[in-house]
């Protein structure tokens, strides 16, 4: 049995979907203790609940101390994925979607059949990327290393009502996924956006932010292509801003901000614009949230993945302390490059 100490590291619910999708992957039984000890909630809350619960349905497994505040599971996956399907689940709060996305994403690469998912919860918020980062930026690198993958919002959900909706499609691999060379940052050949608001015309916050950060993009000479859009689909007010960079040779840094009460249209700009520009000045071929996440598919990939972060967050120790734990990938980092040996994973 795989042993965890959710402490460790970030301590964070990261953590804990990781080990909990590895684990499936792997078919080796999990049992977590302290899970997100270092959070002021720490514990389950229901996005990590409905996560764990998802791989193990997937799987057909067993889960022990699957409740909300667990701070200890025993999770026994099963031994098959479905060979095809259907799924919805929903988070009941404003708990990421997209995390709960994440989790499954690498099972159904490895399922026997195409996946569909309708996933319901938040899809823009702090400390989780967005719905729309999800989409352009991880998605299409997942592509160039050999995923076919769909990834739709079908309706924006915000704190604290949550009720967005995703829909998620994953064809099987037909081979292992194919390792990424990001090694050498380019030069920037355009900056592309979406600031989206949701009944929020009349106060013009999709305008506002598309215009400050036009403002402040074309001060540094960096014209900016931006979509608004006007969204009355939510069940509340919300707003979200996303903005990314394709450099020449090809890389994606992406920057995000949800919206939220007293906090300004032009102060949601100028994060976003400032969080990007630090990426890009570090010299970095991924942004913040993208060095963390591409770690789980190097490691599943046949061959050596290396690509350049922008900065070390906690995410990123814990990620590399997982697959080398749980599949056995090895890995090393020197200054701001990370190296990882994929496994080129086949499941049993």
């Amino acid at each position: 049995m795989l042993e965890i100490d959710g402490s460790l590291h970030s301590g964070s619910g990261t953590l804990l979907r990781y080990a909990v999708a590895l684990a499936t992957l792997v078919g080796e039984p999990l049992h977590m203790v302290r899970i997100r000890a270092k959070r002021e909630k720490p514990g389950l809350r229901p996005q990590h609940l409905e996560a764990i619960r998802a791989c193990a349905t997937l799987s057909e497994g067993e889960l022990t101390g699957a409740e909300v505040g667990s701070q200890e599971i025993f999770y026994r996956p099963g031994r098959s994925l479905p060979a095809g399907g259907d799924f919805e689940w929903d988070i009941g709060t404003a708990g990421s979607a997209t995390m709960l996305a994440f989790t499954l994403i690498p099972l159904a690469l490895y399922g026997r059949g195409p996946l569909r998912f309708i996933l319901r919860g938040g899809l823009f918020q702090d400390l989780a990327p967005s719905a729309l980062h999800m989409a352009e930026i991880l998605v299409p690198l997942l592509k160039r290393m050999g995923a076919e993958i769909r990834l739709e919002i079908q309706r924006p959900g915000y704190v604290p009502k949550g009720q967005g909706e995703l829909f998620l499609q994953v064809n099987p691999l037909s081979q292992s996924l194919k390792p990424l060379g990001l090694t050498q940052p380019g030069r920037v050949k355009e900056i592309w956006g979406v600031s989206l608001a949701s009944h929020l015309r009349k106060e013009g916050v999709a305008q506002r932010m598309a215009a400050r950060c036009r403002e402040l993009l074309e001060k540094r000479g960096l014209p900016l292509k931006i979509e608004i859009l006007e969204d009355e689909k939510a069940i509340q007010k919300g707003a979200a801003l996303f903005l990314m960079a394709r450099t020449e040779p090809e890389t994606f840094i992406g920057a995000d901000r949800a919206g939220r009460p007293g906090r300004r249209s032009e102060a949601i700009a100028e994060f976003v614009v400032r969080s990007l520009l630090e990426d890009l000045n570090s010299g970095a071929t991924t942004d913040r949230h993208l060095a963390d996440q591409l770690i789980l598919f190097a490691a599943l990939a046949q061959g050596t993945t290396e690509y350049l972060i922008p900065a070390l967050s906690d995410h990123i120790p814990s990620n590399l302390f997982l697959v080398e734990r749980i599949l056995g990938a090895k890995w090393e980092m020197d200054g701001k490059r990370i190296r990882i040996e994929g496994i080129g994973f086949r499941r049993p």
